[in-house]
């Protein structure tokens, strides 16, 4: 059923963030051989992770590039997740800095486009201090990056789930008005998992894209970075993230795919199920195909 009647064409990107178990269980052993596995499952994006360190090899690095471009895959990198800007500790401060710089180096290597960052904690500390500290470290990541010929490559600071972490909404935004570079990764379980479950219509949705449009301009806010699954939440925010098969947990990647068609988007959504994200990932793509009306192929054309 096409979304209001009308008939979607923007190009969008679906693909998972890391290697599902099944990849493993094919027998499959390394990263470079995931772009044509993705290509066969109909998936045009990859975000390949560094969540525990930058150690990805140059050569590895270029091999993997060489494969996403064959198959027609986006590439992005998640830069590591202990990152945090908003620290009152120098070392941890300027520690960060190397890792976002590395994982750029590492996105130059693939031709990856856009680098994800977590912004960091404000546990113990005033949010408003956090926010001003994370924003003149991204500040000086950027002069670095430049110095260092990485400015090609799109820093995407990150929506985060739990409360006690710098990453809503608005602090994310704000920080991607200091450089038209910065795009946002608008992880929508993460806001759903820190509104304590207001992530559950239509409305939600619509809400948070016409806040990006106000505060980044349409341009942007079409092209943003999506993160996306179901997710287990309590008190204080996100747990864990979900599979698309456990139905009890949202919020609903439905309310997502007609949100993109309305604002006629050209997103790269990354699935970041637990174990299943590209058999997830591909039953993304599916809610969208049918929503959209058959529109939206160009980026699939591969």
């Amino acid at each position: 059923m096409t979304y209001q009647g009308c008939v979607c064409f923007s190009m969008i990107w679906i693909g998972p963030s890391g290697n599902s178990d099944s990849f493993y269980e094919q027998g499959y052993k390394s990263s470079v051989q995931m772009p044509g596995w993705l290509r066969n499952m109909g998936l045009n994006a990859y975000e390949y992770s560094c969540s525990n360190g930058v150690k990805i090899r140059e050569e590895t690095a270029w091999a993997l590039g060489k494969e996403a471009e064959k198959n027609g895959i986006m590439l992005s990198i998640h830069a590591p997740y202990y990152i945090n800007m908003a620290s009152r500790d120098e070392k941890i401060r300027n520690r960060s800095v190397s890792y976002i710089l590395e994982t750029l180096e590492a996105a130059k290597w693939m031709g990856a486009k856009r680098v994800v960052v977590h912004t960091g904690s404000c546990s113990g500390m005033d949010r408003k201090e956090a926010f001003m500290t994370a924003e003149s470290v991204l500040v000086y990541t950027l002069k670095m990056a430049d110095e260092l010929g990485l400015s090609g490559i799109h820093i995407c600071p990150e929506t985060l789930g739990k409360i006690n972490q710098l990453g809503t909404l608005s602090e994310i935004l704000h920080m991607c008005l200091l450089d038209e570079r910065l795009i946002p990764t608008i992880d929508f379980a993460h806001l759903h998992a820190r509104s304590l479950g207001k992530m559950d219509s239509l409305e939600a949705f619509e809400n948070v894209i016409r806040t990006i449009e106000n505060y980044l301009g349409s341009e942007r806010m079409k092209n943003i970075h999506i993160h996306f699954s179901r997710i287990e939440f309590g008190e204080g925010g996100e747990k864990r993230h979900r599979t698309m098969d456990e139905t009890e947990y949202g919020p609903e990647f439905k309310f997502l795919a007609e949100a993109v068609c309305k604002f006629d988007m050209s997103p790269v959504i990354i699935c970041e199920s637990r174990g299943v994200m590209a058999e997830d990932a591909v039953k993304m793509l599916n809610i969208y195909k049918e929503i959209a009306g058959g529109g939206g192929n160009e980026g699939f054309d591969n």
